[in-house]
């Protein structure tokens, strides 16, 4: 029996010539653009909050069951490991925050300019990387 992938591979362009395609359109075809990489870093970062909201309710039942519970996960979110994390749910909270104006640009109609699109994408990456950062010092200053 033959293979009906390779049968699905054959189909011809817009002028009837024969030519060889992949089953369907993947990264093999298309390359990565501002809106699929903002896309997808806007899901990790959904992902990453919801990882760091555990950690925080984490902290929380700890500060309320008692002082051992707390001196734990105070020593834990202390550590570098627990600033590395702090410092990754921060970027992910802005990231997703400044990204969900833009998309609530996108619902009322403004922005779909390809300039656009790619100035709001770099300018909602620069914002979460400085809005992170004053957040961190902040946080460092008032400890």
């Amino acid at each position: 029996m033959a293979d009906v992938r390779e049968a699905l591979m054959n189909g011809r362009n817009s002028k009837g010539a024969r030519v060889r395609r992949p089953l369907s359109p993947h990264l093999q075809i298309y390359r990565p653009q501002i809106t699929s990489t903002l896309s997808i870093m806007h899901r990790i970062a959904g992902v990453g909050l919801a990882v760091g909201t555990l950690l925080f309710v984490w902290w929380l039942t700890a500060a309320a069951n008692s002082d051992a519970a707390f001196a734990l996960a105070a020593g834990f979110m202390g550590s570098p490991i627990g600033w590395l994390l702090i410092a990754g749910w921060t970027l992910a909270l802005w990231y997703h925050f400044c990204n969900g104006i833009r998309h609530l640009l996108w619902d009322a109609g403004r922005g779909f300019e390809l300039g656009d699109v790619r100035a709001s994408g770099k300018f909602v990456v620069g914002a979460a990387l400085v809005l992170t950062v004053l957040t961190l010092i902040a946080g460092v200053a008032a400890r």
